[in-house]
């Protein structure tokens, strides 16, 4: 489909839907959702009224700029509006393009954030909790709610493995692209040498899957409950409250002790498990679609080396888009919008080229 036609059929369908909403004849719920989907086509629909009209009005004028009845004051002004208009139109396509692109159907729920140490013991427990507040203090930055649900500490301050739902606008349009081995380099505290120790962690981003996402049979679970224990060993409670819930098509499996409750670590767990088998079915469809994800930003894969923090040189570099910024403490604080928005300008970049 041309873009031409592509805008046509935009413009008719924001068209019928104002009319079927307005007719009183829609149900509750289709009028729920043409509701939603003309929300979604309304900003699209300006902006192709934008370029459009631009468009027009530069027409109009290259005739009057070359009628030999124009006096030269004006030809100027036609001439230098001409100018400014014909400046103005490849940002005001590329806009229209952007906001054609297929939109990923998850972008507008919450995300399930799992953080886990990886290679380099204490050092990268440390470093993972490092990232897990980077994200806490983004989620803040933006307004977002930011629920600790599992953590699994060290004792010296580090994480072996920490786990949060984040819930707002756009939270994994905005986070998608975490996913993957963050390294770091800096000097540990404990190195009296004063020698630069590697270490890393991995990051997942999941969409928060809904019960309609995703249909779990209870026949497909097996449920242990178990006391629960903290760093070390030691029995935080005397209850067996601890759930550990696997889905045996998968072999996926999931804990969840931070609760005294049985009940609400069985609900929390049941909310990472399906994160966990909506973002698997994702992940399917993605590869089915593109046999070589790894080319593309948001492949999510957690085993590519995504991003690398080195503190002796203060600086944060993206290895997908080869960005480095030298402002490491911004970024730990929760600064991650330069980062995020670079991301998704390389995304969309890619995605516009596979269309052309």
């Amino acid at each position: 489909m041309s873009l031409e036609e592509n805008l046509t059929r935009v413009q008719a369908r924001h068209e019928e839907l104002a009319a079927l909403m307005s007719s009183g004849d829609a149900t509750a719920e289709d009028f729920t959702r043409m509701s939603k989907e003309y929300a979604e086509l309304t900003p699209v629909v300006a902006a192709i009224g934008e370029w459009k009209q631009a468009l027009q009005e530069r027409d109009e004028l290259k005739p009057l700029l070359d009628d030999d009845d124009t006096d030269q004051e004006m030809r100027d002004l036609m001439a230098d509006e001409i100018k400014q208009l014909e400046a103005r139109l490849p940002e005001l396509e590329r806009r229209v393009q952007v906001l054609l692109l297929p939109k990923d159907e998850a972008d507008h729920k919450n995300a399930l954030l799992e953080v886990r140490a990886g290679t380099g013991g204490d050092e990268a427990a440390l470093f993972a909790a490092d990232l897990f507040r980077m994200y806490q203090r983004f989620a803040d930055l933006r307004g977002w709610k930011f629920e600790i649900l599992e953590t699994s500490g060290t004792g010296i301050g580090g994480f072996k493995e920490a786990i949060a739902s984040i819930s707002g606008s756009d939270v994994f349009a905005r986070l998608k692209f975490e996913s993957g081995v963050h390294r770091v380099q800096r000097v540990p505290a404990t190195e009296s040498g004063g020698r630069i120790h590697t270490s890393a962690a991995t990051v997942a981003v999941m969409p928060e899957a809904e019960d309609v996402d995703v249909k779990i049979e209870d026949k497909d679970l097996r449920i242990d409950v178990f006391r629960a224990s903290g760093p070390g060993g030691q029995s935080v409670n005397t209850t067996d409250s601890a759930v550990r819930i696997t889905h045996l098509p998968t072999g996926i499996v999931v804990s969840q002790q931070d609760e005294k409750s049985q009940h609400k670590n069985k609900a929390k767990a049941m909310r990472v498990l399906r994160a966990r088998l909506y973002e698997a079915e994702r992940q399917a469809l993605a590869d089915a679609r593109a046999a070589d994800r790894k080319s593309q930003v948001g492949s999510g894969d957690r085993s590519e080396r995504i991003r690398t923090y080195n503190f002796p040189e203060r600086r944060v570099t993206d290895h997908r888009i080869n960005l480095t910024l030298h402002q490491l403490d911004k970024v730990l604080e929760g600064d991650l919008n330069e980062l995020i928005d670079a991301l998704i300008a390389e995304d969309q970049a890619q995605k516009l080229a596979q269309l052309s």
